[in-house]
């Protein structure tokens, strides 16, 4: 088990107020203050994992809950629609994102916004997010990292032209946020409203490339 480098500054912060605390009050005004570095270290956990293989698939990018599945206008996506599909961190979760594909960043952009909580449903809409467009074999696809009320620092570990796996790092959400996975309406869903998903191990849809459509119609 791994931690997100982000973590590092939190831990030295909550190692001081152990140090001072212990040195002020004892064991018992320290406490507290360790308490805080456990949940820190819980939070910027960084596991391991190994997606599945396998062509067409299309894995979570966070860990959460799919707490909304619509089909939304976007430009981006063949007939202007897509099919955006909600997943809601908690503080508990692992915040890292990671890549549900092979793909080439297309396009990234980042909107200031509002901090409503991460499960409301005009979060996607309305709250601090950073989107990228991402190209892939099987099509276009989108991945949004949004704000919460809590979280409100977004990190994005890539820029336009990057050419990442299935599983590599994306970035990063802090203490509790959204991540919005935009699919072709082609798409097919693995997914559902209420279940629980992982970031790298979950088959959130399974998608064909154009060519392979193509020689099915034949």
């Amino acid at each position: 088990m791994s931690l997100a480098p982000e973590a590092r500054p939190f831990i030295l912060i909550c190692l001081a107020m152990v140090v001072v605390a212990a040195l002020a009050g004892g064991v018992s005004w320290a406490v507290p203050a360790a308490i805080l570095l456990l949940f820190v270290l819980y939070f910027f956990r960084d596991p391991h994992r190994v997606p599945p293989e396998g062509e067409g698939l299309i894995i979570s990018p966070a860990d959460g809950r799919v707490v909304e599945i619509k089909e939304v206008d976007d430009a981006a996506f063949p007939g202007g629609r897509a099919r955006r599909v909600s997943i809601f961190l908690s503080i508990f979760d692992v915040h890292v994102n990671r890549a549900p594909v092979a793909c080439e960043v297309s396009k990234i952009r980042y909107s200031r916004g509002r901090f409503r909580a991460a499960f409301h449903g005009k979060a996607s809409d309305e709250n601090e997010r950073n989107r990228m467009d991402l190209s892939t074999s099987y099509g276009p696809l989108a991945v949004t990292q949004i704000a919460g009320a809590i979280a409100r620092r977004i990190v994005c570990d890539l820029e336009v032209g990057d050419q990442i796996q299935v599983g590599d790092r994306m970035g990063l959400i802090r203490f509790g946020s959204r991540v919005d996975l935009f699919l072709p309406l082609a798409a097919e869903l693995r997914v559902k409203k209420g279940q629980k998903v992982r970031t790298s191990l979950t088959i959130m849809a399974f998608m064909v490339a154009p060519d392979a459509e193509g020689s099915h119609g034949a």
